[in-house]
């Protein structure tokens, strides 16, 4: 029978206590929004301070609903001011005061809580003891202690006696650039709470991801404390938990500096949709539920996207293009080519006589529009106001008002056409299917810039209307650069302005960074307020159209206010190493110069090999696959991860086989077995992960073998290889067993 922590029932006990005294500040909040909507009527000036009190009250009752998540997951104890004293503290999700305002919870975030993070053998931050607890909701389930000084031993949660912190630190001299090569292997000795790490880990995935904010680990926690300024590049593999550290760091700072963060706004930029709602949970479990999460798509209004496998994609030559830097400059030219003096004069009758609008002086305000203006829209009124005046100018006894032209002749068919020759209002996806429509207008704007290949890459058949077109995600960095050329348009009499200035924020997340091409890194850097970005991928990860070799090539996008730092995540904590070693063979091949994290888990299952002979049908191997796969991880979650083109005929061999299942794009990771394809399936963790055909990943893919990688390093505990042509070299099995 194995002993209890003999501090376990005080600890509960005090649990409790936190729990209270979180209930009477939930009810306290409660009766204030009362009263203040008990206060109706007043004065504006009332009335806006009776809203912005009771939108604070909400966002306080928010933060103060937990759900299910453990409020208290730590301890530590410390020196005090008076030698020989120890004043202790519990570390939770927030703080939360007693009705003496006595802090009975520290919120992970304030400095005081750095060093239950952070404290080592070698560095105790003034610590003599962390503890962390074991919890499942209300509920303390076991302690684990690191005591830390000479003589102390530590006592576990089966009251075993543990080693001091000293002993536990065993360290390693990792590169400061955090490429994950490490003189040793990573284990208990190196790991903060390594029982309550390994418990967290072990919890089967749920189709969401969760916060880590009881197991967070040293290297983690000084990405998420470090510096606000600049830009911060997180380099980390598969399983180093990259995605949530980035999230609990934009969570820091809204706490650090609430002011003035909070007026300025977070974005957080995911890669794809599915991966947005796998992530959309943690931020509001640390209490932070205000924060932007969005793809690139989002950031484009107005206009309609396509959809995968029912409108037509773009084809590698024309991502690449369109991805392009060079692009910036194209689009620059066709808005400069949408600005053009007259061929010929205008001349209009007016009152018994005419106006006249000269070629020469068309030029002479074109060429002045460009000088004074830096973007296109804003220049037309200046634009028409200059040419009533050069009307005026032209009547018979000169003594003509500008506004007396402009009340007569801007309603003419001649005049209206003049105006939108010199110098029309456009929207950014009237431009660009004007361009693209155009293979002279494309040659007029991307011959300086662009062969004549790549340029008629670009050309695709005019839409009746522009509503009526379809943008492919390749677009959009397109469409936002001739928004930032063009502008918002004016506004029209009597409506206001109906777009907006492009938006900027204090902080900027961008999760799988390395797969944004340069046009992509742009527009997301034309929404940093100050330069300051968490920006976390993976090199050996990069599949897209233009995958840069180091961080320097992701970095020449970005701000450039203050130093860039690149930090390294070495340790990997959800890929057990039996299954890494396959994907690490994988990497090697695609890019040799890596090397892959460290990682914490053995694991108990080899990857596991099905090959399905030529004239055996795929989809029932599959299947196969999926269903021994249930049998074993009845409470797991398990994606097929799949080539785009085949996800129809594998979801429909699993629906003949009566599996029930969910697809990705359409659901999420919401049901127990999911088919992904691997174009959406970065980012995610399951329990289990079937692959199917590899070749087929590989052909279909830019960045083949590094889509295969991805593939390979999504599952916690279970990983089947389903195929019937051959295995890429990189995976033939040595000693694998066989299926």
């Amino acid at each position: 029978m194995t002993q209890q922590h003999p501090d376990l029932a005080e600890e509960q006990a005090y649990i409790d206590h936190a729990y209270d005294c979180l209930e009477q500040s939930r009810s306290d909040a409660w009766k204030l929004r009362d009263l203040s909507e008990a206060t109706l009527g007043g004065t504006f000036q009332a009335r806006y301070e009776r809203d912005v009190f009771d939108e604070a009250l909400v966002n306080r009752l928010t933060k103060l609903d937990l759900g299910d998540a453990a409020l208290v997951f730590g301890r530590i104890d410390r020196l005090a001011e008076r030698p020989d004293e120890i004043e202790s503290f519990h570390i939770g999700r927030l703080a939360v005061a007693d009705d003496n305002s006595e802090p009975v919870v520290v919120d992970w975030r304030a400095p005081v809580a750095e060093p239950f993070y952070r404290a080592t053998g070698r560095e105790p931050m003034g610590l003599r003891r962390r503890r962390h607890f074991a919890v499942q909701g209300r509920t303390l389930l076991g302690l684990e202690d690191e005591l830390f000084g000479d003589g102390h031993l530590g006592v576990g949660d089966d009251g075993t006696i543990g080693r001091v912190a000293a002993d536990r630190d065993a360290g390693f001299d990792g590169d400061a650039a955090g490429d994950g090569e490490r003189a040793g292997k990573a284990g208990p000795g190196s790991l903060r709470g390594y029982s309550t790490l390994l418990a967290a880990l072990e919890r089967g995935r749920t189709g969401q991801l969760g916060d880590i904010v009881a197991t967070i680990q040293a290297e983690q926690d000084e990405i998420i404390r470090s510096p606000q300024a600049g830009v911060l590049v997180v380099q980390g593999g598969p399983g180093t938990g990259k995605t949530v550290v980035a999230l609990h760091r934009a969570a820091y700072l809204l706490y650090t500096y609430r002011f003035p963060l909070e007026d300025q706004g977070v974005l957080v930029i995911g890669p794809n949709r599915v991966f947005l709602r796998y992530i959309e949970r943690v931020l509001p479990s640390l209490g932070e539920a205000g924060v932007e999460q969005v793809v690139l798509n989002d950031l484009v209004p107005d206009v309609e996207w396509s959809r995968p496998g029912v409108d037509p994609a773009d084809g590698p030559l024309t991502a690449t293009v369109k991805g392009d830097l060079r692009m910036a400059d194209v689009i620059d030219k066709a808005v400069t080519d949408r600005e053009r003096p007259l061929r010929d004069d205008l001349v209009v009758p007016f009152r018994t006589g005419f106006l006249r609008l000269r070629a020469e002086e068309t030029g002479r305000i074109v060429r002045a529009a460009q000088r004074r203006f830096r973007r296109h829209n804003a220049a037309r009124k200046w634009v028409e106001g200059e040419v009533w005046s050069a009307m005026a100018a032209t009547w018979r006894d000169g003594d003509l008002h500008p506004s007396e032209v402009k009340e007569v002749v801007r309603s003419l068919p001649e005049v209206r056409v003049a105006l939108e020759r010199m110098w029309p209002v456009l929207t950014p996806a009237q431009l660009l299917h004007d361009l693209f429509g155009s293979k002279a207008l494309l040659k007029l704007a991307a011959e300086k810039y662009l062969s004549e290949q790549e340029y008629l890459s670009l050309h695709r058949p005019r839409a009746a209307d522009v509503s009526e077109v379809r943008w492919t995600d390749h677009d959009v960095a397109l469409l936002d650069e001739a928004r930032n050329f063009l502008g918002p348009r004016p506004p029209r009499k009597g409506l206001p302005a109906d777009e907006e200035e492009i938006r900027t924020y204090g902080h900027i997340v961008i999760d799988e960074v390395q797969d944004l091409t340069p046009m992509q890194l742009r527009m997301a850097a034309r929404r940093s307020l100050n330069g300051s970005m968490t920006v976390v991928g993976d090199i050996a990860q990069a599949t897209g159209a233009l995958a840069p070799d180091d961080w320097d090539d992701v970095l020449a996008h970005l701000p450039d206010n203050k130093p860039s730092r690149v930090i390294g995540l070495s340790v990997g904590y959800r890929i057990p190493d039996r299954i890494m070693e396959l994907a690490n063979r994988v990497m090697m091949a695609a890019t040799p110069t890596l090397r892959a994290p460290i990682s914490v888990r053995a694991g108990d299952e080899h990857p596991e090999f099905v090959e399905v002979a030529p004239d055996t049908d795929l989809g029932a191997g599959v299947a196969g696959a999926v269903q021994a796969m249930a049998a074993a991880m009845p409470d797991g979650s398990i994606a097929v991860v799949v080539a785009d083109a085949m996800v129809d005929d594998v979801s429909s061999a699993l629906a003949a086989a009566g599996i029930d299942h969910g697809r990705a794009t359409r659901s999420g990771l919401s049901a127990a077995i999911t088919v992904v394809p691997v174009s959406v399936v970065k980012g995610l963790e399951l329990d289990g992960v079937v692959v199917v055909e590899p070749a087929a990943i590989v052909a279909a893919e830019q960045q083949g073998l590094r889509a295969l990688y991805v593939a390979l390093t999504r599952s916690t505990r279970r990983l089947t290889i389903v195929h019937a042509a051959p295995l890429p070299a990189a995976m033939q099995p040595v000693s694998a067993p066989a299926s």
